[in-house]
């Protein structure tokens, strides 16, 4: 079921093009100074490059134990096939079942235009955070740019999240998932579909009867802009996206015509979304952010704009990563990704309980 890997999953391949020593501009480098002795010898001896194609070639190993099959089950629901809409299930086996497990709905990215649940790094971090928090996890796939453009995907997204509220007896999730503890989270062009996605659940919430969304988790979310941020210019050689990559995926997904100011890409830029963010009762959001991912302000600056709002949001950052660290086990930061995901969803589940 799903996206095949094909010539559509380019992100690898930007990988591969990206993966050079970059030279520094001014006094500034392009890359993590920390990373010219771990990461960037990684590169030079293969070891990065090799996991970018495994992850293209769809032939990855599994990275840890973590891992093994035996401790997360999957399956695929179909949500509405003319759309190519479904969902990737995730369950824990590790747990008590009589233990009520959160859920987390995961909106995977790739820029709008590549990848799958079905795609192995999705595949894999799914299986990590399943197996570590524990919870549920629905990962689903949605249509892509650009064959499908602006609103597609946050339609397709938020068709998954009421698909999964109107199933009353809810079948096909195991008996002991709590939907009233849900969770909305997404990585890249995911995390902003997450933030759009509970932010007209909210505008609309008497249209869901079972499901109580009580975290939004957006780890290095997709936002932008016309204007061209410090760290974009900065970060122009960093790793994996550029300026150039981000222009061009916002052109493949935004509607003929449209600028990077429009409110898919500017979240704040239009008065009117944020007087209603003012009056919505949105959950508390947790947002991740990379030292050297060329995204970053614009991320600070949609923070900003949650706390203007009056709203709850907690930052995490990690100075030396780029954009997609996530992806790789192998990097530091992965354990401590994991660990402050956990952490925030306990919380939320245990202020859920007293509120």
């Amino acid at each position: 079921m799903g996206n095949s890997l094909s010539n559509r999953h380019i992100i690898p391949f930007y990988i591969l093009r990206t993966v050079r020593r970059p030279q520094s501009e001014g006094s500034s480098s392009s890359v993590p100074q920390m990373y010219g002795k771990k990461l960037w010898e990684a590169f030079y001896t293969g070891q990065i490059l090799h996991f970018a194609w495994r992850i293209l070639t769809h032939s990855l190993p599994t990275p840890s134990n973590l891992l093994r099959r035996h401790l997360v089950s999957t399956s695929d629901v179909p949500i509405d096939p003319s759309r190519n809409l479904w969902l990737r299930l995730f369950v824990p086996n590790t747990t008590n079942p009589s233990n009520k497990l959160p859920l987390i709905v995961y909106f995977h990215g790739g820029g709008f235009n590549t990848f799958g649940p079905n795609s192995k790094c999705y595949d894999e971090l799914c299986r990590h955070l399943a197996a570590k928090v524990p919870a549920v996890i629905a990962s689903i796939n949605y249509r892509l740019a650009p064959e499908h453009r602006y609103p597609c995907q946050y339609d397709d997204c938020y068709s998954a999240i009421k698909f999964i509220d109107d199933q009353k007896d809810c079948t096909f999730l195991p008996p002991n998932t709590d939907i009233k503890k849900c969770f909305v989270a997404g990585d890249s062009a995911g995390g902003n579909i997450a933030h759009h996605v509970t932010f007209r659940a909210h505008q609309n919430s008497h249209e869901f009867e079972n499901m109580k969304i009580i975290g939004v988790l957006l780890v290095q979310p997709f936002f932008g802009g016309e204007e061209r941020t410090e760290s974009e210019l900065r970060l122009k050689k960093a790793p994996v996206i550029d300026v150039k990559q981000t222009d061009w995926m916002w052109r493949m997904f935004l509607p003929e015509g449209a600028d990077r100011d429009h409110r898919a890409v500017n979240v704040w830029m239009d008065s009117e979304v944020v007087n209603e963010m003012k009056g919505l009762e949105f959950p508390n959001v947790f947002v991740v952010v990379g030292g050297y991912d060329p995204l970053q302000d614009w991320q600070r600056r949609y923070v900003d704009g949650l706390k203007k709002c009056g709203k709850q949001v907690e930052v995490i950052e990690f100075p030396q990563a780029i954009h997609g660290f996530y992806v790789f086990p192998e990097v530091k930061e992965f354990d401590s990704f994991v660990s402050s995901v956990t952490k925030f969803i306990h919380k939320q589940c245990t202020f859920s309980e007293i509120s």
